[in-house]
């Protein structure tokens, strides 16, 4: 709680945000949410596509990592048309993007154009990331921005825990294929984003006031790695790459183990997978809270 202003009643931290605020993050919670969906929902499904197309499991997983690579790519593009542009356009173009590319893949006839496919999907799930992310931040106020970005990063294992449950219902009905085509649906999210989202007054006010003084970047990625912004660039790139080398050495083919070593049926699969990530769910945002009330250090 706080005071609004002496005399007056606390206001509640959830009442702070203003109608346009709570807009910005719900767009930017359900993209987080379904991009992870988009994504995950191959590690489930990794055999049944090696054995439909009579490949190695190993080259099934080069299209994991491929995607992941691809992620950078999207990832430097889209903050660079963000910061010309505004937020809401690139992540409303990552969001079809990405559900594009995951639906036409479930067409595939063969693992080149799958491939190809979860290659492009990889761009657009780089993309939405730092997009929402700035989107969603410079919108929220400052007393409970912590709790809500632990909140915002645990949106990604509820996708995780989402491709978990669909898996268990419905891949003995609609197979591989069908998992890739449901990933659609985030496409619709757009037409809310479209209406109902507005750009960050801060970005607004700083654009302005960069085109009137004439002095925007041209070279962003090149100014992080000068002075005085090196040291902090290179910690937060390997802060960042340890926590993907850590997640996906432990969750990227933990599915495939479950289904190849252990003959887990789908339903039973999808158990472990539900239960690690609604703990991570409830972890991200406890520890989002405390940010708000130790310090983010």
């Amino acid at each position: 709680m706080t005071m609004a202003a002496e005399g007056e009643k606390p206001i509640a931290w959830w009442r702070e945000p203003n109608r346009e605020q709570w807009y910005a993050w719900w767009a930017v919670w359900l993209g987080w949410t379904l991009a992870s969906f988009d994504f995950t929902v191959f590690l489930l499904i990794m055999q049944p596509i090696a054995d439909a197309f009579e490949v190695p499991l190993t080259a099934v997983a080069f299209v994991l990592t491929l995607t992941l690579w691809m992620r950078l790519i999207g990832a430097v593009a889209a903050g660079w048309l963000a910061d010309r542009i505004g937020r809401k356009t690139p992540l409303m173009i990552s969001i079809g993007w990405y559900a594009l590319g995951n639906f036409i893949a479930g067409f595939s006839p063969t693992l080149w154009f799958l491939l190809l496919f979860r290659a492009l999907l990889g761009i657009g799930m780089g993309a939405e990331y730092p997009v929402g992310a700035a989107l969603l931040m410079e919108n929220w106020p400052q007393r409970s921005r912590g709790l809500m970005s632990g909140i915002l990063q645990s949106s990604g294992n509820l996708g995780v825990l989402l491709s978990g449950i669909i898996y268990s219902l419905f891949y003995n009905t609609i197979g591989w294929r069908g998992m890739l085509w449901v990933g659609i649906l985030p496409a619709l999210s757009i037409i809310y984003i479209r209406y109902f989202v507005k750009e960050p007054p801060v970005w607004v006010e700083n654009r302005r006031r960069q085109r009137a003084e004439g002095r925007e970047v041209r070279a962003p990625l090149l100014a992080i790695f000068r002075r005085p912004l090196l040291v902090n660039t290179l910690g937060a790139c390997w802060f960042m790459a340890s926590s993907f080398i850590c997640y996906y050495s432990i969750n990227a083919l933990f599915a495939t183990h479950l289904q190849v070593d252990l003959h887990m049926r789908p339903a039973l699969l999808a158990t472990p997978i539900t239960l690690a990530n609604l703990l991570a769910f409830m972890s991200a945002t406890f520890w989002g809270w405390m940010s708000d009330r130790i310090g983010r250090r």
